[in-house]
């Protein structure tokens, strides 16, 4: 098994986390998340002799998307979402970035049904359909290195917000237990906002959890 390489920037107002995933000695990366500053990115993983291969969104929350559309433009790489979270990309307001004070929306390239499998630089990556922060909120999950890019599904002792639009705590605390207390327990997960954790300490400290 090839060894990664993982990288965080934290951006926006909202300190969300933008991650940049490559197999160790490579160049390209999958970008996660790019939080806004899109310009930034890419030119902070280019002084490093890297290159975005794809950018994977877990949903279309503006302090998740803001640089998006700047990063696809300068690096060519393509957006991919899950397909039910179409309506908040592509909706200033249901995705908040009105209420921000920035409106912006964004149209994935790939649009993914639940279960997707993507095979991309390198790398093998599966999307969990985790419907609750917002009705297509997703993670992204490495099976053989035990990894998943949880968004603002699953945080360290709490869960995402869900007052906003298309959001519902009922699904939320389901997705979790029904998908993700289902994965090995050693899984490390990244969440959209503070420290990472595993699945096993969620399992045993998060309220969420039990």
């Amino acid at each position: 098994m090839a060894k990664l390489k993982f990288g965080r920037m934290v951006l926006s107002m909202c300190q969300t986390n933008c991650y940049f995933v490559s197999p160790e000695n490579q160049k390209e990366v999958v970008l996660i998340d790019p939080a806004d500053q899109g310009g930034q990115i890419y030119e902070a993983l280019k002084s490093k002799g890297l290159q975005v291969a794809a950018i994977l969104l877990t949903h279309g929350h503006f302090d998740h998307i803001w640089g998006a559309n700047e990063l696809r433009r300068l690096s060519g790489a393509p957006i991919y979402a899950y397909e039910e979270e179409k309506e908040v990309c592509e909706d200033a307001s249901k995705n908040v970035s009105d209420q921000a004070g920035r409106p912006e929306t964004v149209a994935a390239d790939n649009y993914l049904k639940d279960g997707a499998q993507l095979d991309l630089a390198g790398m093998h990556f599966q999307l969990i359909a985790t419907p609750g922060h917002t009705k297509g909120s997703c993670c992204y999950y490495m099976e053989k290195e035990k990894v998943l890019f949880a968004g603002d599904t699953l945080f360290e002792g709490s869960v995402g917000r869900t007052d906003f639009p298309t959001g519902s705590m009922g699904r939320l605390v389901h997705s979790i237990k029904e998908r993700l207390l289902v994965l090995p327990e050693d899984t490390i997960v990244y969440p959209g906002h503070g420290d990472e954790t595993t699945i096993a300490d969620e399992k045993k400290y998060n309220p969420y959890c039990q």
